[in-house]
């Protein structure tokens, strides 16, 4: 017995019923994640925040330390949430892959609320962009790296002096003095 082709707007409803659906990349359901993530830290929720993390993850922030497991990463972050209340956090890109994604972000704030990290609050405006490295494993963060110019960070909080003022010549010229006192040192002991 022939069979028919089948042609026209039958052919292809019948085409798309037969072929299986396809779950979305990997790479969608990982960049969710991470944007999911951080509209959490938009939100200032520490738990929310947790809730994505696996239970021994790893938080590098670079410029300060690694956090390790759930619990350090939402100590440290409600205590940012605390410093800096009106803390404003926006994502301005993420690019994702099968496991890993990197997202972009700005935090802008005040530092007028509770201690952070030993600093009284200063009231000082805060404005600092970074990016982090998410490594996402059976839906759950494993690890962060995160980068951010932490002397920039440091200078807005008034903990180091403003760029290019004669603060920061003094702190430099401090610093240099000490460093050839130690080279001198060091030097004399050698030749002895």
């Amino acid at each position: 017995m022939a069979q028919t082709e089948t042609t026209g707007p039958t052919a292809g409803a019948e085409a798309a019923a037969a072929k299986p659906k396809r779950r979305p990349p990997r790479r969608k359901a990982v960049e969710a994640h991470a944007r999911s993530y951080f509209e959490a830290i938009a939100r200032r929720d520490a738990s929310a925040m947790a809730e994505h993390w696996a239970e021994d993850g790893v938080h590098d922030l670079v410029p300060l330390r690694p956090l390790r497991g759930r619990g350090e990463i939402t100590a440290f972050f409600s205590e940012l949430f605390a410093a800096m209340p009106d803390l404003e956090t926006t994502v301005t890109r993420v690019v994702a892959g099968e496991h890993e994604a990197a997202v972009e972000w700005r935090m802008t704030g005040h530092f007028t609320g509770a201690p952070f990290q030993g600093i009284e609050a200063t009231g000082r405006r805060i404005d600092m962009r970074g990016i982090d490295i998410l490594e996402i494993e059976e839906g759950r963060i494993a690890a962060i790296t995160a980068v951010y110019d932490g002397m920039a960070f440091a200078r807005q909080m008034g903990l180091l002096p403003s760029q290019d003022s004669s603060a920061e010549q003094a702190m430099k010229s401090a610093f240099n003095a000490g460093t050839r006192v130690r080279r001198a040192v060091a030097d004399w002991r050698s030749s002895r």
